[in-house]
């Protein structure tokens, strides 16, 4: 389930970076790539001051060898990558830099198009953040086959994971001391949109896709996104709403295998497909037992890990015949406390999977990465595929776990 033009863009549903020139050696042999946090810092500091937003696909050239993926992704800057982007650099200690993506953030949330109604939607333009009659600009195209300005459901669209990220950012350079005030009540309106909007008997549900006026209700509910929403609302003191997401998350855990359901279907059923967010940031989290950490991770491991290859890492899900580079990054840090043996390997990945640039590739396979999932709601929606691009939030994990920062922390 993902928006109509096979976004690269994650968040599961269910159930430009700026290339720096290449600097030669007096051997005359190229210099090493930046490291993914400095890769991040120099895209920022490639736009004009103030609010701003990095693309989540840096490389037209690379975006435009994908048909199905491009032009829509182009210069579209996803919320959930932002966050990641945000929150790297932060971990490096670099709050003013995170502090203009948080901003940019802020600003779009107060200034949705939809005055009746606004929301913090799930994709911006990329670059600096600028109102147009009084409004945030909406990502998308020329159709140039069709002869009409095009936009993506999804873009369009609001759902519950890229929400509670971006409350998690908020919240996160609060706890620092920037912005406190401004960045507390830009959260607490967020967490009220998904009470009012998605709250389910059972979890939080994923949220609205489509356009208005009349925007599809997405009924499935995702272990993933009620995870991010358990610290998000748990962050801001809103202990009823934290743990109704929390208990949703434990109750997808299968105790016998350690491993936990992608979510519901929308008509109740359990999506038992195994995804790598599903089952690793519950652990991240803490909403797995400390006495089962160890267990649930290695049956992560088992079903969706490769770690008999070189370079090692993890797929998306059980249907991935590849290495998801983003989810990689993000057991680098369970591993590096539950199984730091193997977290070596996994760094190896990440490694290989760097650009010139410090940019990492969506996915380490020369193929599309299959996921498992939809590119939307419906029976006719498409395949949701990882395309081998350069892509900013499998940068923003490896500089995160290269920090030992663990963003899903309480």
């Amino acid at each position: 389930m993902r928006g109509a033009a096979r976004h690269i863009r994650r968040r599961a549903m269910l159930a430009g970076l700026a290339t720096s020139p290449a600097l030669a050696h007096t051997t005359a042999r190229a210099a090493a790539p930046p490291s993914p946090g400095a890769a991040i810092a120099a895209a920022l500091d490639s736009l004009p001051a103030g609010p701003a937003l990095l693309a989540s696909y840096p490389d037209s050239a690379a975006n435009s060898r994908f048909p199905a993926f491009f032009p829509a992704n182009d210069g579209v800057a996803y919320v959930y990558d932002n966050t990641l982007a945000g929150l790297a650099l932060l971990a490096a200690g670099d709050a003013p830099r995170a502090a203009r993506i948080a901003d940019a953030l802020a600003l779009a949330q107060a200034h949705d198009p939809d005055r009746a109604a606004p929301r913090l939607r799930n994709a911006y333009r990329a670059g600096p953040m600028r109102l147009l009659d009084g409004a945030t600009p909406l990502p998308g195209w020329w159709d140039a086959a069709g002869g009409h300005w095009a936009e993506d459901p999804y873009q369009i669209g609001s759902e519950t994971g890229p929400i509670a990220w971006a409350i998690l950012l908020w919240t996160a350079l609060a706890r620092a001391g920037v912005n406190a005030a401004q960045y507390h009540e830009a959260a607490m309106r967020a967490a009220d949109w998904v009470v009012a909007q998605c709250r389910a008997p059972r979890g939080f549900t994923g949220g609205l896709y489509g356009f208005p006026p009349h925007p599809q209700r997405l009924g499935w509910t995702s272990t993933e996104q009620n995870t991010d929403l358990a610290v998000a609302f748990a962050r801001l003191g809103r202990r009823a709403e934290a743990a109704h997401a929390a208990s949703f998350v434990r109750a997808m855990r299968d105790p016998a295998t350690g491993l936990f359901a992608t979510g519901l279907l929308p008509d109740g059923r359990i999506n038992r497909l195994v995804a790598a967010d599903a089952c690793l940031w519950p652990l991240l989290a803490g909403l797995v037992p400390p006495a089962d950490r160890a267990a649930s991770l290695a049956s992560c491991l088992r079903a969706l890990g490769h770690p008999r290859n070189r370079p090692a890492g993890l797929g998306f899900s059980a249907a991935s015949q590849g290495i998801w580079t983003e989810g990689t990054a993000f057991a680098l840090l369970a591993l590096r406390t539950a199984a730091p043996s193997q977290a070596a390997r996994f760094r190896e990945s990440l490694q290989a999977a760097r650009t010139p640039s410090g940019v990492l590739r969506a996915t380490a396979a020369a193929a599309p990465l299959a996921t498992g999932l939809t590119t939307g709601p419906g029976p006719g929606a498409d395949p949701f595929v990882y395309e081998p691009v350069p892509a900013l939030a499998p940068t923003a994990w490896a500089a995160l776990a290269a920090r030992h920062y663990n963003p899903l922390a309480a």
